[in-house]
């Protein structure tokens, strides 16, 4: 019997794909590598992902087809390729990441994405490998802070799947939301809809090897908190507060949130921002607008370091509006302070990691 590449083509030709309730041909998941040598036929069919429920029973189906209505002396070889390779299960999507750090407030305005911009840059400066991600889906600020609003993201196809390339800037490689909403659109979307972009702007990123991955959580405690919490495992956490009494109830909530029994996530610190303000012509003065060590006293409460105290000076907004964070000047206040507060998280990160064991990922609810 003499096997020719039509006689195949019409066996499979009754094979139905539940999936789009069509034949495999008409589906267009014969590629076309169809090989015949002698009574052996070889050739792929390409699903639209590896976890299609319908894989294993349309391949065995075609290779019934093959025997049924040709052959059963052909033998036949069927591999199986896929247009988009999956993105990597939750806690294994940064395999390179040495410390995931998340950096958390209990309330809004009080600084915390100033903190994670300035604390990146300036472990970036100190000689580490630093990846930085706006976990803000609804107020994403990082490419104003940066200014690199006008930045396009591209993406290279890799194994199969489409990953997207960060921006790098002071050192830092960063990502955002914002960098793919005009700047004045809001973002209506679901919860759902919301944690599924933060999954892919985790897992579909070519972040590479990093010592230090800093996340900037949104406020409060929410679904993209849960989000992070179910893909990744968080190193430790570092809770930014401002003295006043309002903010430092906020901060125990946030505080408490990862100490919950179900995500034990370590605090590593707290950092008091706003801490007392300079003005510029009198710079050995101190004034306490919004209260004093308080936030000191609640890390004295709760059993964990005081990282660091930021003043509030003039220097940091203008930093923050004009996309030089304060850490890039090294030789201010703010620079010193943010480089001391990035000495005094690694000093943390590892006494965490060498005293206490891995963190796990939050299980999913079934």
């Amino acid at each position: 019997m003499t096997l020719y590449p039509q006689l195949i083509i019409d066996a499979l030709r009754t094979v139905r794909y539940a999936g789009t309730k069509k034949d495999i041909i008409a589906s267009q998941m014969l590629d076309d590598d169809l090989r015949i040598n002698g009574m052996n036929v070889s050739f792929s069919l390409i699903f639209e992902k590896p976890t299609d429920p319908f894989l294993k029973s349309t391949v065995k189906a075609a290779e019934a087809a093959i025997h049924a209505h040709v052959s059963r002396e052909v033998n036949v070889a069927v591999s199986v390729k896929t247009r988009q390779a999956s993105r990597p299960e939750p806690g294994k999507m940064l395999p390179h990441v040495k410390n995931i750090i998340a950096v958390s407030s209990g309330k809004g305005g009080v600084g915390k994405s100033t903190v994670a911009t300035n604390l990146a840059v300036a472990l970036a400066q100190a000689g580490y490998r630093v990846g930085l991600l706006d976990c803000d889906i609804f107020g994403p600020s990082l490419p104003k802070m940066f200014h690199v609003e006008a930045e396009q993201i591209f993406a290279e196809q890799v194994e199969g799947r489409q990953i997207m390339i960060p921006v790098e800037k002071y050192g830092v490689k960063l990502l955002s939301i914002g960098f793919f909403l005009q700047p004045d659109s809001a973002a209506l979307w679901r919860g759902a809809m919301a944690s599924n972009a933060l999954k892919q702007l985790v897992g579909d990123v070519a972040w590479g090897a990093l010592d230090y991955f800093v996340l900037d959580t949104p406020p409060g405690t929410s679904d993209i908190h849960l989000t992070l919490l179910q893909t990744l495992a968080i190193t430790g956490a570092v809770i930014v507060s401002t003295p006043q009494q309002v903010a430092l109830a906020d901060a125990r909530k946030g505080i408490d949130m990862y100490r919950n029994e179900k995500v034990n996530v370590p605090i590593l610190g707290l950092v008091e921002n706003m801490a007392w303000f300079t003005p510029a012509e009198l710079p050995n003065n101190r004034y306490y607008i919004f209260g004093r060590d308080g936030v000191e006293r609640l890390a004295e409460e709760m059993q964990v370091p005081l990282l660091g105290q930021i003043p509030l000076v003039q220097s940091i907004c203008e930093s923050g509006d004009s996309g030089e964070p304060a850490a890039v000047r090294a030789n201010t206040a703010t620079g010193l302070a943010f480089r001391e507060l990035a000495a005094r998280v690694v000093e943390a990160t590892n006494q965490r990691n060498n005293e206490q064991p891995p963190t796990t990922i939050v299980p999913t609810a079934k």
